[in-house]
């Protein structure tokens, strides 16, 4: 068991950096060709920071576990917004400014409903799982509108603006993005198997074994990069990243078992999960959204964000 685990350890590295690399040669090559990098962030990076979800969830689909990836899917959403989002509101009060991160979270919350209603009958189609993947490319094409039609003022422009990467060699950009595609699937590979191997020496289903350990552990980059955007007052960019990889989850992640592997679910996942998710999504939509001037995450609401994942995956434990 502890060859699993620290196979594990090594293939969730292995996916957080490569996945790392994979956005910042994908950014860089799209920077070279002349693509604005407000669009570059709202879509090649935002789709970026779902890269290990998404490949996760073909490799367990494609292994036979569909309910780790609807587990990973769903579980990477709600660390997301309590975990991510929370630790990153206590270490310092999220400002909410942006015009489109604003214009992001209904997409987000109605996107949500959707997710919550192709599961609610805990049998996912194939049927359902085509529509959230045309979904996605319809969302990336608006993301790519939106980049078009921000506001000059908008905070978000001169943040994403920094963090893009500029004179990147091509032949560097392209050799990170080859580099991305062979190490993302590889390392998910070995993941996957030895989450699920964990899992059963443990007792554990798979469903549980995609929400928690997977879950949190794919959702890492994002809480490094959340308080590194902190860090340095790109708050408007923290949440932006976080709404965009949420979309992204329930649009491309969740689309992998129901076009690859669908079939009955897990009850778990429409008695207990998708109403966990669909009542954070809410709290993040009420604690961030504002039609006049900023709004704070701050760091009371941070807490409550901590506290409910704390008491979900003690919830989770406990059953």
């Amino acid at each position: 068991m502890l060859i699993q685990v620290c196979i594990f350890i090594v293939g969730l590295i292995v996916l957080s950096w490569s996945a790392d690399r994979f956005i910042y040669g994908a950014s860089a090559l799209a920077r070279n060709i002349g693509v604005s990098p407000m669009m570059i962030g709202l879509t090649i990076v935002a789709m970026g920071s779902s890269a290990p979800e998404i490949v996760v969830s073909a490799t367990a689909s494609m292994a036979g576990n569909h309910n780790t990836g609807i587990g990973n899917a769903i579980g990477s959403n709600i660390t997301n917004i309590a975990l991510v989002l929370g630790l990153t509101a206590l270490f310092k009060p999220l400002s909410v400014s942006s015009g489109t991160v604003k214009r992001e979270l209904p997409i987000l919350l109605g996107i949500t409903l959707i997710g919550c209603y192709f599961l609610s009958d805990s049998n996912f189609t194939q049927r359902e799982g085509l529509i959230l993947i045309i979904m996605f490319f319809a969302v990336i094409v608006g993301m790519a509108w939106i980049s078009l039609s921000v506001e000059m003022g908008d905070p978000l422009i001169s943040e994403t603006e920094d963090e893009i990467p500029s004179d990147v060699p091509i032949g560097s950009a392209v050799m990170w993005v080859l580099a991305g595609l062979v190490l993302l699937p590889t390392s998910a590979h070995f993941m996957v198997e030895s989450a699920v191997d964990i899992a059963r020496y443990f007792g554990i289903s798979d469903l549980v074994i995609g929400l928690t350990i997977i879950a949190l552990g794919t959702s890492l980059p994002e809480l490094a990069a959340s308080i590194a955007g902190v860090v340095k007052g790109e708050h408007d960019l923290a949440l932006g990243n976080v709404i965009g990889s949420n979309m992204f989850n329930l649009l491309a992640v969740l689309a992998m078992p129901g076009l690859i592997a669908p079939g009955i679910l897990d009850p778990d996942i429409a008695q207990r999960d998708i109403y966990v998710m669909l009542g954070l999504t809410i709290l993040l939509f009420l604690f961030s959204f504002n039609y006049s001037g900023a709004r704070r995450i701050t760091r009371f609401e941070g807490l409550v964000f901590v506290a409910a994942y704390m008491a979900y995956q003690y919830w989770l434990l406990m059953q």
